[in-house]
């Protein structure tokens, strides 16, 4: 079992940076993929960055610029540096590890989340 504890959230200006962190206890393989994932008020989870064990990264077209993703993988950490902030930036922040099966199915792991309120 994986667990995921984010911290990192709080409530910023407009224009101003977050670094949201995630700790990850329980066995964390080289395979597995760790990534950051949010959701607004009355809006379905979306992917917002990922990055395999390797350095590879993937980033929503609309935070490329803004957001930077990296891994500690010694330490099983796995960081979201935030930066312009804009209010619609406002969601919870989730924390997310997946891993693909012997078996080919897929398993996703959740923080229970950070929020990150952007408002003057």
């Amino acid at each position: 079992q994986v667990q995921l504890a984010e911290s990192g959230g709080g409530l910023v200006q407009p224009g101003g940076s977050l670094r949201l962190s995630c700790a990850a206890s329980g066995n964390i393989f080289s395979s597995d993929v760790m990534g950051w994932y949010r959701q607004a008020a009355g809006k379905q989870r979306e992917l917002v960055a990922q990055i395999d064990s390797g350095g590879s990264t993937w980033l929503e077209s609309d935070v490329k610029g803004r957001f930077t993703i990296s891994r500690d993988n010694p330490k099983n950490e796995v960081f979201l540096e935030i930066n312009s902030l804009k209010p619609e930036d406002t969601a919870v922040y989730y924390c997310n590890v997946w891993r693909r099966m012997h078996d080919g199915t897929n398993i996703n792991y959740w923080g229970q989340g950070t929020q990150v309120i952007v408002s003057s």
